[in-house]
């Protein structure tokens, strides 16, 4: 017997010669053929219902391992997830539950006649009742250039379908640079964002007009579009792939419009195809599937059952996993008689997931039959968010939440249990609008309510986990497995703990952790870091989170270690974003900005000539004044970016990374004649001091010439604003992007030195208080302004001084990136691999 991720498990028991092996005493023989997640499911709900009793328990698996959670595969392919921590049940499992599994034998044929299966090496089962959950394989179109002579694929083409595709993947992509996917549905999104934490640029090609076609309608499709690009993916819409390009192995990809896209890696996620050629050959109707009636059986044989991915019910087949727990549950009532009069009549589809970490619930209909029915959809797509009803004689058909699903719990309700909706639509699509229902309290739903679509669990299953000794979230989801695919439930679960065991209910210590990688909250981590010397990533890894490496984990601790050490910081490249790698912001068409510093938005002619100069020389494909009053070029591939820099002669104006950015600016007293003071001035020093500065997340700052506030200062994270009396109004946590708030008044200061002094210090105190990727404006509502102002210009705990030295510390270890013009940090730091993408126009139609 081997663990998790072992290769075999051993066979017991004696086969005789003609097949028949004489049954346990009183127990029939229950073949399950697939121990995929529908199988394995099927024969944990027999073991629930004392089926052990019933049945001699024989599976059969395509794969040499125990079963795992596929939801799951992304996030090993991104690195956030070890293989071994995504199996459900281990081989041990089988072994502990008397179940002989041939892992990794493949069935050949199912003899009805003699009721027995054969698998491959000679393995033969009798079987008193059959269940067949073959699963689906990954759909291949038909691309040139693919296979290769002898079988297989070309070096650097995968399907992503299974922990060895997984496996696969990865090995390539630590020589890649390039990826494409083919096919832009839940998979192949899923696959992207695997290969984006693995640090590859990452095309997806997509052959309809919208992405997710199945799940989302056309308006839906652009919204999820505009956030995934917002996230570094490169979308290409419209595109049938003809061929894969090179010799040996994959160089790039041509199209059927005869555009091409260079790539040294393909994983192909184009659909799903139910796996029924063993059930045709035996002689069982299949159409799409393998048809099974209400009980689940195939009309052609009594003791054949077929559930999950491979089977066709009332003419549909399913490929979400709520669907496939309710078949199990169905079928495992019959054939253990706990109810033996239990049928499936089809499953009302929602599905509540993530798509590369945006919350998606989609149920039922897409889009409206007739002019009968109704449509309500709301849309704002800077924020990413798109909400839409379907609405048919009077309840709802379906519908689609995106960005948002704070709605969800109400829809969901008002969906499965066919109520009417409410005269006021938006009081679904905004609980508690119009004076209606809110969301509906844990409280209100039964026990029976589905809280985990991945793994089909029940808010009762969670109680009784809580009233079984679980005490925080991550016992309750282990105990569970409830919010461990894509982790969307994980608040219905805490609330579901704080049901049952109100005050009882303890914290999870993990919500502390700066990064998931490593097991310390922020201050102890800082602690720990500066008292062991710990100067790298990998030394991190090494020494606090033992010896195990989480690609997720990186750029944050890249970002912390080089805001503790300065020059003494040991950079790792591989522990940075591309962006970061590169000191410049990648574009979908995989080539990249470049933003020089000007310095509070005051530039000269000469500075301006020699932008377009260098705009015209490296033929940019747009020259932007952006919002920080500044000057983007665009379109400058990786290799030209270092003749860009040393052409300028400007320094960074750090656009790409998480830290400073820039100060805009009015012109002030020195030229507005409403102005009380010197914002330009400001502005500028700020910005030559600052530069640089590495912080949890992006940090944009203002300053005004009077209360006017043109510069919109108070929604910067610090903004200052001049008033009457040559004093100075700080304002601090405010933002005008996908969230807009008005910053907090920190203090009033009647000099520039002193704005210069407490911007510094409340920076400062946010890079070594906040968490990463926390927003300086979400950060001040979690402290408290009061407790900020306290700390800042109160110096209530007394680390004012300490503060300002770490700022000076920081100031004084500052190299402009650019510089690395003259002196990579490798050799091939700005080097294309492979020829940028084709510039040629998609087809349209």
């Amino acid at each position: 017997m081997r663990n998790a991720s072992g290769s075999a498990v051993r066979d017991g028991g004696a086969t005789s010669t003609n097949g028949r092996e004489v049954p346990t005493e009183g127990r029939e023989r229950l073949v399950v053929i697939g121990n995929g997640m529908a199988g394995a499911r099927f024969v944990e709900e027999i073991l629930a219902r004392g089926g052990k009793d019933r049945f001699e328990i024989v599976m059969f698996g395509d794969e040499p391992y125990g079963n795992y959670n596929r939801i799951l595969l992304s996030n090993v392919l991104a690195g956030t997830h070890d293989p071994k921590d995504i199996f459900i049940n281990p081989l041990s499992w089988y072994e502990d539950n008397a179940i002989r599994l041939h892992a990794g034998v493949r069935v050949t044929s199912i003899d009805r006649t003699g009721k027995v299966v054969r698998g491959a090496s000679g393995v033969v089962e009798p079987y008193d009742k059959l269940v067949i959950a073959t699963g689906s394989s990954a759909f291949i179109p038909r691309i040139d250039g693919l296979a290769r002579e002898g079988g297989g694929y070309k070096e650097g083409a995968f399907v992503f379908r299974t922990l060895d595709d997984c496996s696969g993947i990865i090995a390539h992509a630590r020589r890649s640079r390039r990826a494409a996917v083919i096919g832009g549905g839940l998979l192949g999104l899923e696959a992207a964002r695997g290969l984006l934490g693995l640090g590859l640029e990452v095309h997806v090609v997509h052959l309809m007009k919208h992405l997710m076609e199945v799940q989302l309608d056309a308006a839906g499709g652009a919204v999820l579009r505009r956030a995934l690009e917002g996230m570094g993916l490169s979308i290409h819409l419209e595109r049938s792939t003809r061929a894969i390009l090179g010799q040996e192995r994959v160089e790039g990809l041509r199209f059927e419009d005869g555009s091409e896209l260079a790539c040294d890696l393909v994983v192909i996620s184009a659909g799903i195809r139910p796996n029924v050629q063993l059930a045709r050959d035996a002689g069982l109707t299949v159409d799409r599937g393998i048809v099974v009636g209400d009980d689940l059986r195939s009309p052609d044989d009594p003791d054949i059952h077929a559930l999950g991915e491979c089977a066709q019910h009332r003419g549909r087949t399913y490929g979400l996993v709520a669907p496939l727990w309710e078949q199990a549950q169905v079928l495992a009532d019959r054939l253990t008689a706990k109810r033996p009069e239990a049928a499936y009549a089809g499953s009302k589809v929602s599905t509540k997931l993530k798509v590369m970490g945006v919350d998606l619930l989609v149920m039922g209909e897409q889009s409206a039959a007739n002019d009968a029915e109704e449509e309500v959809a709301y849309v704002e797509e800077a924020r990413g968010i798109y909400r839409k009803l379907v609405i048919r004689g009077g309840t709802l058909a379906g519908a689609i939440l995106l960005g948002d699903a704070a709605a969800g719990g109400r829809l969901l309700q008002v969906f499965e249990r066919g109520l009417a909706v409410p005269e006021i639509r938006a009081e679904l699509l905004f609980p508690g609008a119009g004076g209606g229902a809110g969301e509906p309290s844990m409280a209100d739903l039964p026990d029976e309510a589905q809280v985990c679509n991945c793994n089909g669990v029940s808010k009762g299953q969670i109680a009784a986990a809580a009233r079984g000794g679980c005490r925080t979230l991550r016992q309750a989801c282990l105990a569970t497995r409830a919010g461990t695919g894509c982790g969307a439930c994980k608040p219905q679960v805490q609330a579901v703990l704080e049901l049952v065991l109100g005050h009882g209910a303890e914290e999870d210590p993990s919500i502390h952790y700066y990064v998931p990688g490593v097991p310390h909250a922020k201050p102890e981590l800082i602690r720990l870091v500066k008292e062991r010397g710990l100067r790298s990533v990998s030394s991190v890894f090494r020494e606090l989170a033992g010896g195990k490496e989480d690609v997720a984990s990186k750029p944050g601790l890249a970002s912390l270690l080089k805001g503790i050490w300065g020059k003494e910081y040991e950079d790792e490249r591989d522990a940075r974003f591309i962006n970061d790698r590169v000191h410049a912001n990648i574009q979908r068409d995989g080539t990249f900005s470049v933003i020089p510093r000007i310095y509070g938005g005051v530039t000269t002619p000469a500075e301006l000539r020699k932008i377009a100069d260098v705009a015209e020389r490296y033929e940019a494909r747009m020259v932007k004044i952006t919002g920080g009053q500044r000057i983007d070029i665009l379109g400058i591939a990786k290799e030209k970016l270092p003749d860009v820099w040393r052409d300028l002669g400007m320094p960074s104006g750090h656009a790409y990374t998480k830290g400073f950015r820039t100060c805009k600016t009015c012109v002030g007293s020195e030229f507005c004649r409403y102005g009380v003071g010197d914002s330009t001035a400001l502005g500028v020093a700020i910005e030559r001091r600052f530069q640089g500065f590495e912080a949890p997340h992006k940090l944009k700052l203002a300053t005004a010439g009077c209360p006017r506030n043109c510069s919109e200062a108070t929604t910067k994270d610090v903004g200052a604003v001049a008033i009457e009396g040559g004093r100075w109004e700080i304002y601090v946590g405010g933002g005008a992007g996908s969230r807009v708030r008005k910053g907090d008044l920190l203090c009033v200061v009647d000099t520039q030195d002193e704005v210069i002094q407490l911007a510094g210090r409340f920076m400062q105190y946010y890079r070594e208080q906040a968490k990463y990727m926390e927003r300086s404006y979400d950060f001040v509502e979690r402290v408290g302004i009061e407790k900020v102002r306290r700390v800042i210009v109160d110096d209530a705990e007394g680390i004012a001084a300490r503060l300002d030295a770490e700022v000076q510390a920081s100031v004084d270890a500052y190299v402009d990136p650019w510089s690395e013009a003259d002196s990579p940090i490798h050799p091939s730091q700005f080097t294309t691999l492979l020829p940028p993408p084709s510039e040629a126009p998609a087809r349209a139609g």
